[in-house]
């Protein structure tokens, strides 16, 4: 599904990212851990040709994205309130993203309503505007949003940063379900170590650019990943 060979991205003398070799296959759900600076963002941003790679590709369903557009069309990402319309309200944001995905109103209307739980009585017909919500509440709409047009690729930077402890749990169904459901590939990044490998099945982790671990989730990943980062 992503294919990552030789990536690389520097900035004057300083390699942020160096990447051999990375494939991620079809409905799996991984997880990117590591520290502050590890360069998970910097990854995301690659994937998601937001930025220009110094050397190397990223490749989406066989498709070099620097090179090409048609991967936007199953692919979707939520990674900061800057992916938002501030100026609009959920509903209308909602309306907008699902036009893009050919969804009228009433479908728009049928999907957020699978998630009324995960909104919590916060979103939906308060007549706020996105900038005027909570970090936490703005995080809700750009995920859910994320998730319109069933996208066969999604990336959640830092999903249950701000988040209360009722929706971060909430959230881990949501994704859960969501990828099971629609054999979505979904990449996390994530500082919180057990929520994310309750709902990943890939564990990577970063450091300083390079990818140091690449491993399946087992019984004991969790016990793992605190032992490596408490060295």
């Amino acid at each position: 599904m992503i294919r990552i060979e030789n990536l690389q991205k520097t900035y004057g003398k300083e390699t942020v990212l160096a990447i051999d070799a990375l494939e991620i296959q079809r409905s799996e759900v991984v997880g990117l851990i590591g520290n502050n600076g590890a360069g998970k963002t910097t990854l995301f941003s690659l994937i998601l040709d937001l930025i220009e790679p110094s050397k190397g590709f990223v490749s989406n369903k066989g498709i070099v994205v620097s090179q090409s557009d048609s991967w936007k069309k199953h692919t979707a990402a939520f990674l900061d309130e800057s992916f938002l319309i501030g100026y609009l309200t959920p509903e209308e944001y909602f309306y907008f993203i699902g036009s893009l995905h050919n969804m009228n109103k009433a479908d728009v209307d049928a999907f957020i309503e699978t998630f009324r739980d995960f909104f919590n009585d916060e979103i939906l017909n308060k007549k706020k505007y996105i900038r005027d919500l909570s970090k936490g509440n703005q995080k809700k709409v750009g995920i859910i949003a994320a998730f319109m047009g069933n996208p066969e690729v999604v990336i959640l930077d830092e999903p249950f940063a701000n988040l209360d402890p009722t929706t971060q749990i909430r959230l881990k169904r949501v994704i859960t379900d969501f990828s099971q459901n629609n054999k979505t590939t979904i990449l996390i990044s994530s500082h919180d170590l057990s929520l994310t490998v309750e709902v990943v099945s890939r564990i990577l982790i970063l450091e300083k650019g390079r990818l140091l671990k690449d491993t399946e989730k087992t019984e004991n990943s969790l016990q793992e990943l605190e032992s490596f980062f408490a060295v």
